[in-house]
């Protein structure tokens, strides 16, 4: 019988607050390591959360400060969970974000098995320019250095670490939150149709193209519509431009937070829209491929890794590309449905499998 395990989680917004790939691994982990038996805990921004219960689900929750701009809060906050981990009964820490590195060293002197999911390629990242690419580099860098175990979410990811900084790591995977649903009371919502509309998921940020994709839609011969969601948690010039471009055509919805509904905004799409630029297993086109959503992606090598064994159209990170594209998957799009009508998710991408892929880390770790 597995040994209980008292795991730490920092590097995230907290729980249960769902915003991104981080935020929903620490959801899904967290809650199957505790239904396993084992105790969690998570560190959480104490700026984002108005109440501020102790425990949610049976995990623990530690709220801890940090100074509110897109550069700082992060960091911060880490430095304050890291400090206050270091003097508490913990196993094991997992880490989430690359910008993280540099604390390992504290866990590192207080011997403290730590380990980092360190995401995509963050320093190549447009929002990061100047010294924020710079400190990225040099916090990856130190993560080889001073944690215990890398983990990458992709081969290609693995790949990079590997040449990069000549560190071997662990390729854990996310997963899926979405589920079939045949309800369309978010289709009312945005007055959409089944089967007529592109969807796009993501960040309005400039490494995810949405501005891009709008043009290149608009170019294309499509008469459907190009439903965007997500948004920036902060004021943003690129966020505003792409936003400007509203119309009957365009719609944007802004934040959607429930699953349930972004379900049906998936599974009822005519294509998902991938522009994705950096980073490796990314969660909005597991989530397309969960509900054999119909897909076009910028080519990219994360992408092709996420798609292979299925019928695809990438396009090119110009709008003559994605235009084109556009007007190509509608031309054949009977053909895509028939090569792809029996997909089914990799097992990779599942939940359980990850949860037993970090469970047998943390074992290894601790021996």
């Amino acid at each position: 019988m597995d040994k209980k395990l008292k795991i730490a989680i920092i590097g995230s917004r907290g729980y249960p607050y769902v915003y991104s790939g981080y935020e929903t691994l620490v959801k899904e982990l967290s809650e199957r390591l505790v239904k396993k038996g084992h105790k969690v805990r998570v560190y959480c921004h104490s700026s984002l959360y108005k109440k501020k219960p102790t425990k949610v689900n049976g995990v623990e929750l530690i709220y801890t400060p940090s100074i509110q701009t897109k550069t700082l809060s992060q960091i911060t906050n880490s430095f304050f969970s890291f400090i206050h981990v270091c003097f508490s009964k913990i196993d094991i820490v997992l880490v989430v974000n690359s910008s993280n590195g540099p604390f390992g060293l504290i866990t590192k002197i207080f011997g403290v098995k730590t380990c980092i999911n360190v995401d995509g390629l963050e320093w190549l990242r447009p929002k990061w320019k100047g010294f924020g690419s710079y400190y990225f580099r040099f916090a990856s860098k130190l993560a080889t250095i001073f944690f215990d175990k890398i983990i990458t979410d992709s081969n290609e990811m693995k790949k990079v670490y590997l040449y990069k900084y000549r560190t071997k790591s662990t390729v854990i995977a996310y997963g899926s939150t979405m589920s079939k649903s045949k309800k369309t009371n978010i289709l009312k919502q945005f007055n959409l149709t089944k089967r007529e509309y592109y969807l796009v998921v993501g960040r309005l940020v400039p490494d995810n193209n949405s501005e891009l994709i709008i043009n290149g839609f608009l170019r294309s011969k499509s008469n459907k519509t190009l439903v965007i969601v997500g948004d920036v948690p902060y004021i943003d010039e690129y966020a505003d431009r792409v936003k400007e471009l509203a119309s009957d055509k365009i719609i944007f919805t802004g934040y959607i937070k429930s699953q349930t509904k972004l379900s049906e905004l998936y599974y009822n799409c005519f294509t998902y829209l991938h522009g994705h630029e950096y980073g490796g297993t990314n969660p909005a086109m597991i989530n397309a491929l969960k509900l054999n959503c119909q897909i076009l992606a910028l080519y990219t090598k994360f992408n092709i890794e996420m798609l292979e064994n299925r019928e695809t159209i990438f396009f090119k990170k110009n709008i003559k590309s994605i235009s084109e594209s556009i007007n190509l998957l509608e031309k054949k799009y009977q053909f895509f449905f028939n090569q792809n009508k029996n997909y089914k998710l990799p097992k990779k991408y599942e939940w359980k499998n990850i949860t037993k892929q970090y469970f047998e880390l943390f074992k290894l770790l601790l021996n």
